[in-house]
């Protein structure tokens, strides 16, 4: 399909490039009001990138000549779309978006959905006890990649949503310290875990996992444990053997990828901080968003959308990163999450054919929230010599009750985006102080942060993901790459903690029999 792309538009490009934004600006006054769409409570706006009407009209003709619309149609009906693992790729089933051929998987949804609001209410009543008879005030979830970042991003972003006396902790890093911290602030009889692990053979959670299970026998004196602890996992017997009752256990579905799993029982953190009514919300605003990548004519299609720009500006104008800056505190995980969603799923060379590409794909994501990044790395965003896009997120009403706040953060913010399109070269500064400008930028804006914009801002960059896969014709869905490095580190492990005190010289040694 990236073929196709490149034919089509490729002369379009090669003049769009003999223009700046300025000069874009200077033919359209009003391309504030031009390059704008929205859906589910989000406005993207687009006019600080180098596109016109005919851009646009040039990417709705490339949907009507290409199978796009089939694809995405075949990830909502459940056709096995991830070649190399031959499954199906249903996130969107877990908050929804229904197909008549998924009655099954439909009532599996609304089964842990029922269930998952039996512990939610089971938790907040106090009715839920620890081996003691003490009653759970905080709840650990042990997991990682899929199984954390996730519900830890929503559980941070949510927080004017937070309710109740119970508080989520979450440990991911198979570093001691992580686990440690959390621990030394907890009350063991009070204290509930939650593990999370499609596999349930994650090295790095099954180890968080024994070292909680040990502290808390250390601690409350006694070998009954099962009710501290929670399972989600593919792979029930197994976590039946390593000691959670089958009561306590949540399924998890080879259909749902963990990068894509917050939607499902691996959100349940977030619906213990929350509430099951807040979940819901943050799964209805993702269904809306859904139905509108389903609907949408593409140069209206936000998730079509912001494909596009990013495949024009990394294919044709050089960008190798792409900076996403949210100003707003609660989103400050939110470049984090996206960088596990859109790298691991798109950092591909091989076609979903079995190809070695010879063109770019996957981009180096990154960012961090705002202010802050303004006093730090904007720098090189204005003055640097590489081509950076940006998204600005920001929501226009605030949670707090500081208005002084929010109207310096969206002016700022404003400010930004037009200092990176305007640049000042028209007052003619000495050149060290000359700021190019001419650089793109997205703003995506909300009226208010809330469950189900979240919902929708997650899924549209869910969408936007896919919708690149499928134009660079790789798979979004496996990640072999990450599965040798869990390889060799099973292999090695068992020589390192033969060793009581690794040095240099070791190290080296081990490593010798993986080459």
């Amino acid at each position: 399909m990236f073929k196709i792309f490149t034919e089509q538009f490729t002369t379009h490009f090669e003049q769009q490039q003999k223009l700046t934004l300025n000069d874009l600006f200077d033919q359209e006054p009003q391309r504030y009001l031009h390059y704008q769409a929205s859906a589910a409570g989000l406005t993207l706006d687009f006019c600080r990138q180098p596109v016109t009407a005919k851009t646009l009209a040039l990417l709705d003709k490339f949907y009507e000549q290409t199978t796009l619309q089939q694809k995405i149609t075949a990830m909502f009906s459940g056709e096995k779309i991830n070649t190399t693992e031959n499954q199906a790729a249903l996130h969107v089933a877990l908050r929804g978006s229904h197909h008549p051929d998924l009655t099954t998987i439909s009532k599996q949804v609304a089964t842990e959905l029922h269930k998952m609001q039996t512990i939610v209410q089971r938790l907040h009543q106090k009715a839920w006890r620890g081996a003691s008879g003490a009653v759970i005030t905080d709840v650990v979830n042990i997991g990682i990649g899929g199984s954390d970042l996730g519900p830890r991003m929503v559980v941070q972003a949510l927080q004017p949503y937070h309710y109740g006396d119970i508080k989520v902790h979450f440990v991911a890093n198979v570093d001691g310290a992580d686990i440690y911290e959390t621990l030394k602030q907890l009350n063991p009889a009070s204290t509930l875990f939650i593990i999370a692990s499609k596999s349930f053979k994650t090295q790095e959670t099954l180890l968080n996992a024994e070292t909680a299970k040990t502290w808390l026998r250390n601690q409350l004196k006694t070998t009954e444990l099962t009710s501290h602890f929670i399972g989600i996992t593919a792979q029930p017997e197994r976590a039946i053997a390593w000691g959670i009752a089958r009561e306590h256990l949540f399924e998890m579905w080879n259909f749902v990828g963990g990068r894509y799993s917050l939607w499902s029982s691996i959100g349940l953190p977030i619906a213990i901080q929350i509430g099951m009514e807040h979940f819901h919300n943050l799964l209805n605003g993702a269904h809306e968003l859904d139905q509108h990548f389903l609907s949408a004519r593409p140069s209206q299609n936000l998730p079509i959308l912001l494909g596009f720009l990013g495949i024009m500006n990394q294919n044709f104008y050089g960008a190798q990163s792409h900076a996403i800056l949210p100003y707003n505190q609660y989103l400050q995980l939110f470049p984090m999450y996206l960088q596990q969603a859109d790298m691991e799923s798109n950092g591909k060379s091989v076609s979903i054919t079995g190809q070695q590409l010879d063109y770019q794909t996957g981009v180096v994501l990154w960012g961090g929230v705002e202010t802050n990044g303004q006093h730090s790395f904007h720098q090189l965003l204005h003055q640097g010599s590489l081509h950076i896009p940006v998204d600005f997120i920001i929501a226009l009403q605030a949670a707090h009750t500081y208005p002084e706040h929010q109207n310096a953060l969206i002016a700022n913010c404003l400010a930004q985006a037009e200092a990176l399109r305007q640049g000042n070269d028209a007052t003619h500064p000495p050149l060290a102080k000359r700021v190019p400008g001419n650089r793109p930028s997205n703003i995506i804006f909300m009226e208010q942060l809330t469950p189900k914009t979240l919902g929708a801002l997650i899924a549209m960059y869910e969408h936007k993901i896919f919708i690149q896969s499928l134009t660079w014709d790789i798979n979004a869905f496996d990640q072999w790459g990450v599965e040798l490095g869990k390889q060799l580190t099973e292999k090695l492990l068992p020589a390192i903690q033969q060793l009581s005190h690794p040095c240099v010289k070791s190290l080296a040694e081990l490593l010798i029999p993986t080459h």
